[in-house]
């Protein structure tokens, strides 16, 4: 490494290190940071230079932190908390009512933030913090006044309301919708047909990522084997369905999500809703009391009211009775 500068070091390259370190993974970093992977590696690689010492060892599938880097992310963590609570009291003192919402990163970019804006304008005095990562949140963080969760409903924390259930439908982007209906593509009638075609598939091994994965929906209608023409890897649904909407494959992909975007005509469904999979899995809404016995705050309610009727908005339109 070069010489250690004496040059103070840059916030935000302290919050790339901090979303590296939490996910062990530049690309998924970069997806919670909104930036792109170069980007990343090179804030990583400037933070490095100015402290004359490697902070990740990078190996082709494994990124660990050095002992440098676990001695930063010891110091950072805090830090950085600390200012995020400093700066929402500060703009909770100006007078701006605010609420915190915490939820993954696919719900938040599929969901959610499309529809933010009907409540924005119903509400222009409220600001929205939104918090997106797959790590979940504590269930007292002071900092948090919502929480929107994927899981079993074992999981599900007896204050969670139910949204709406998860079903799962393979979809394609119009573009190679039409391209199938003009015959330059290979046919896709039928679940075997399949197999001609690119699957895109999340790399994630956890046991809910799994549940939603292609084998889940391929194996009930006796194709546990198929081999597709080839296969794209991605780390976030959402990164399915834009592959799905740019014609690069078929997704599949969690209704409630893309239901919009079918309505719309970017996506289509080759085999129509009579081949859709409901999953064991659903969507809640946690609300946090206030510490002390406190009232919810009139802004909370209002978010909570208007989640409340996306969902039975949502419910509605993939069929869910209430």
């Amino acid at each position: 490494m070069n010489k250690p500068s004496h040059r103070p070091l840059v916030l935000d390259f302290l919050r790339s290190f901090e979303a590296v370190a939490r996910r062990l993974s530049f690309s998924a970093a970069a997806d919670d940071l909104h930036l792109t992977q170069p980007a990343i590696s090179r804030q990583i690689k400037s933070l490095e230079e100015d402290l004359g010492s490697p902070l990740f060892n990078r190996g082709t599938r494994k990124v660990e932190l050095t002992q440098a880097g676990q001695n930063l992310l010891r110091a950072v963590e805090p830090f950085l908390a600390r200012l995020d609570t400093t700066v929402r009291q500060i703009r909770l003192a100006s007078g701006r009512a605010q609420v915190s919402v915490s939820t993954f990163p696919s719900f938040a970019t599929l969901w959610l933030m499309p529809r933010l804006a009907g409540f924005e304008r119903s509400h222009p005095d409220i600001d929205l913090r939104l918090s997106a990562s797959d790590r979940l949140a504590e269930l007292d963080d002071p900092e948090l006044d919502l929480l929107l969760r994927h899981c079993l409903p074992d999981r599900a924390p007896p204050s969670a309301q139910r949204m709406f259930g998860e079903v799962l439908t393979p979809v394609i982007g119009a573009r190679l919708a039409d391209a199938i209906a003009r015959g330059d593509a290979p046919p896709l009638a039928r679940p075997a047909d399949l197999a001609r075609h690119t699957l895109v598939e999340m790399e994630d091994h956890s046991a809910s990522a799994l549940a939603l994965a292609w084998p889940q929906w391929l194996t009930p209608h006796g194709l546990g084997p198929l081999e597709p023409r080839r296969w794209i890897s991605v780390n976030f649904t959402h990164q399915q369905i834009q592959a799905a909407l740019a014609g690069q494959g078929v997704a599949l992909a969690r209704l409630p999500m893309v239901h919009d975007a079918l309505t719309r005509g970017e996506l289509v469904e080759p085999f129509g809703p009579s081949l859709r999979l409901d999953s064991p899995y659903a969507y809640w809404m946690i609300a946090i009391d206030p510490p002390g016995g406190r009232d919810r705050r009139p802004e909370m309610l209002a978010l909570v009211d208007w989640v409340r009727q996306q969902a039975a908005d949502t419910r509605q339109a993939i069929g869910e009775a209430d």
